[in-house]
C-alpha cells in the first residue's frame, strides 16, 4: 500500500467516526450537519473522495515547490496547523449566513458552494449577487497566501455525462478567475471539473442532485514535506 493509500484510509476512517451520530446547527445553512455532512461523508469515501480535494498529492506537490522556489515560503510542523486553524477561522466569521460551508480535515480546508447559490440553472456565469461572497473568500485567501488553492467543480448526474464534463469545468474556470481577480496570484490556483463523477449526495433526489450541483475550493498549506 502507498503513501496516498494509507493518508486516504486514515482521513475517511477518522471522518466516519467523528460524523456519526453528530447533529449540529450549521452556521451557514441554519440547517443540522447530520444529514449533509454524514452523508457526504460516506458517499465521498465510496467515490475516493477525501476532504474535497481531486487534484492529487503530486500536482499539489509539483505547485508547492513552484511556489517555494517562488519567495512564497514554507510552513512547517506545528506552524502548518496553527495558520490553518487562523485561516479558516476567519473563512468561517466571513462566510456565516452565506450558505457556504466550511470543511476541515487535518489540514485541509475545503469550502462548498452550492451550485443554487453561485450559478444560475445550466450556466457558467457568476450570479451577481454572488460576487461579494467571492470578494471575502478572496480576500482571505490574499491574507494567507502559503496555500495552494484547489477550486473544482461538481454536477449532478442530469444530462450527459460530456456536458455535464463542461459544465463543471466551467464553473469552476469561472469562480478561479475572479478570485485571481481579486489579487490571488494564478500560480497558487489549480482548477479541475469532475462532472458527474464525485457525489456527495443521492441523484435520484431532488434535494441530492441539488447538493451535487457544486463548486469546492479546497485549501492545501504549502509545506516542505
Amino acid at each position: 500500500m502507498n503513501m496516498r493509500s494509507s493518508k486516504i484510509i486514515v482521513a475517511l476512517t477518522v471522518f466516519a467516526v467523528f460524523v456519526t451520530g453528530c447533529k449540529t446547527l450549521d452556521p451557514y445553512t441554519r440547517e443540522e450537519k447530520t444529514s449533509n455532512a454524514t452523508k457526504g461523508a460516506l458517499i465521498g469515501a465510496a467515490a475516493g473522495a477525501v476532504a474535497g480535494l481531486i487534484s492529487g498529492d503530486d500536482a499539489v506537490e509539483r505547485r508547492q515547490h513552484a511556489l517555494i522556489g517562488a519567495g512564497i515560503g514554507a510552513l512547517a510542523g506545528g506552524a502548518i496547523g496553527n495558520y490553518q486553524d487562523r485561516q479558516e477561522a476567519e473563512l468561517r466569521a466571513e462566510l456565516e449566513g452565506t450558505g457556504v460551508s466550511v470543511a476541515r480535515i487535518g489540514d485541509n480546508i475545503t469550502l462548498n458552494m452550492p451550485g443554487n447559490v453561485t450559478f444560475a440553472t445550466n450556466s457558467s456565469d457568476l450570479s451577481p449577487a454572488f460576487f461579494d461572497v467571492l470578494t471575502s473568500v478572496g480576500k482571505v485567501l490574499g491574507e494567507y497566501e502559503k496555500t495552494v488553492v484547489e477550486v473544482a467543480g461538481h454536477t449532478d448526474s442530469t444530462g450527459s455525462e460530456s456536458y455535464n464534463q463542461s459544465l463543471s469545468e466551467r464553473r469552476a474556470s469561472s469562480v478561479s478567475s475572479y478570485l485571481t481577480s481579486q489579487g490571488v496570484i494564478q500560480q497558487r490556483v489549480i482548477t479541475v471539473g469532475m462532472g458527474e463523477l464525485r457525489p456527495v449526495a443521492d441523484n435520484s433526489s431532488t434535494s441530492g442532485r441539488q447538493a451535487n450541483r457544486r463548486v469546492e475550493i479546497t485549501m492545501v498549506p504549502i509545506t516542505t514535506g
